[in-house]
């Protein structure tokens, strides 16, 4: 990849949407995908979508059936695509490329999950096909997500001498964050007494490491820029990577995160370095993706990452604002498109502890050693 892309600056995020995020909604998933849909075309000022675009792992509401919900007769380029946190940042480019290919005006994105009262990501079952090898591994005490990354953050917690005290800085700052977020699910702080007393799930993870099991749905409505003079531009997106934690038998590096792998090439074609970044929405399904996002980003250097966490740095007033709403660990989990949504607010200047002058954001969707990221800017910026 090199230069600027096709889409960059043609397409802005011109609506928000989103339920409250819960642990029992008590309602269906297309019922929270109408809701926040519909607070998202509100927002924008639109009635109806050109085009729909939704992501999910067969746990949420088919397009089609949401657009009946939403009284659409007819819908036009639609599309799920199937993936998790990985699409959350990506999926942008899905929308700006309709745009800009002139397929579409408006884009309606969503996700919509019972991630803690319906389907769990916390097993494994045994198959053939699509995810065969997890029966080979599952034996061996990998149960899920968390074991599997757990593996790769003991790795990379020694090999940068991080502690158990940054990473409770990380989760703290996210309870700090939240504590001003009405919509957030944790709000508590968090002291390192009661961190280090938080059950251990799979070493060196604790409870309070991990995202949230979330109900709930977030949406977001991207429409040409010149419809929406003042909304936040799609300004550069790249989606890819390589073996990383997500293939261990296949790594030389197992702590090696699609971060690594799409840094390089999201700056570039962005046109931008790290000191450009103003707000950092990272993807932390667990607490030790923020150091390890932090240092491919550019944003910390290796042997300051410590220091950065500790003084707390990462909060929404320091040097290196990361999650100001309080991201997947304490506001909720719907696979990052709710901080896609908190970097809207960031370039409007609405966020509830918001970054003085914020104009570029980084996005980024997490998978392993593959996954996606985004630069958005405030017009003008």
């Amino acid at each position: 990849m090199t230069g600027r892309q096709g889409f960059s600056g043609k397409a802005a995020i011109s609506g928000i949407g989103m339920t409250a995020l819960s642990r029992a909604s008590g309602r269906t998933e297309l019922e929270l995908a109408a809701e926040a849909c519909r607070a998202a075309l509100a927002d924008a000022g639109v009635d109806r979508p050109d085009a729909i675009l939704c992501y999910h792992l067969g746990d949420s509401a088919p397009v089609l059936y949401l657009a009946r919900a939403l009284g659409m007769p007819e819908v036009g380029w639609h599309n799920e695509i199937y993936g998790g946190g990985t699409q959350s940042a990506s999926i942008l480019a899905d929308a700006a490329m309709l745009v800009d290919a002139g397929l579409a005006g408006t884009v309606l994105i969503y996700r919509a999950l019972n991630g803690r009262s319906g389907r769990r990501m916390n097993a494994l079952g045994l198959k053939l096909g699509e995810g065969a090898e997890e029966q080979f591994t599952q034996p061996y005490g990998m149960a899920g997500p968390v074991h599997q990354f757990a593996l790769a953050g003991q790795r990379y917690l020694h090999d940068t001498g991080l502690t158990e005290e940054h990473t409770h800085a990380v989760v703290d700052q996210s309870r700090v964050h939240a504590a001003r977020n009405p919509r957030a699910m944790r709000r508590d702080r968090v002291d390192l007494p009661a961190y280090l007393d938080s059950p251990m799930v799979a070493s060196p993870l604790r409870r309070l490491d991990c995202c949230q099991e979330t109900d709930g749905a977030c949406a977001l409505v991207v429409t040409r820029a010149d419809r929406a003079p003042d909304a936040p531009r799609v300004h550069a997106v790249v989606r890819g990577g390589g073996p990383g934690a997500s293939a261990m038998d296949k790594a030389e590096d197992i702590t090696r995160v699609f971060s690594a792998y799409l840094a390089g090439p999201l700056y570039e074609a962005a046109g931008m370095k790290p000191d450009h970044i103003d707000v950092a929405l990272l993807y932390d399904a667990y607490s030790w993706l923020v150091p390890r996002q932090l240092e491919d980003f550019g944003l910390a250097a290796r042997d300051a990452l410590g220091a950065v966490l500790r003084s707390r740095e990462i909060a929404w007033d320091g040097r290196v604002p990361v999650n100001p709403h309080g991201g997947l660990l304490s506001e909720g989990y719907v696979h990052g498109l709710n901080n896609v949504a908190e970097a809207v607010r960031q370039l409007r200047g609405t966020g509830v502890n918001q970054v003085a002058d914020a104009a570029v954001a980084l996005v980024t969707g997490f998978g392993g050693g593959y996954g996606s990221a985004a630069v958005l800017t405030r017009p003008g910026g």
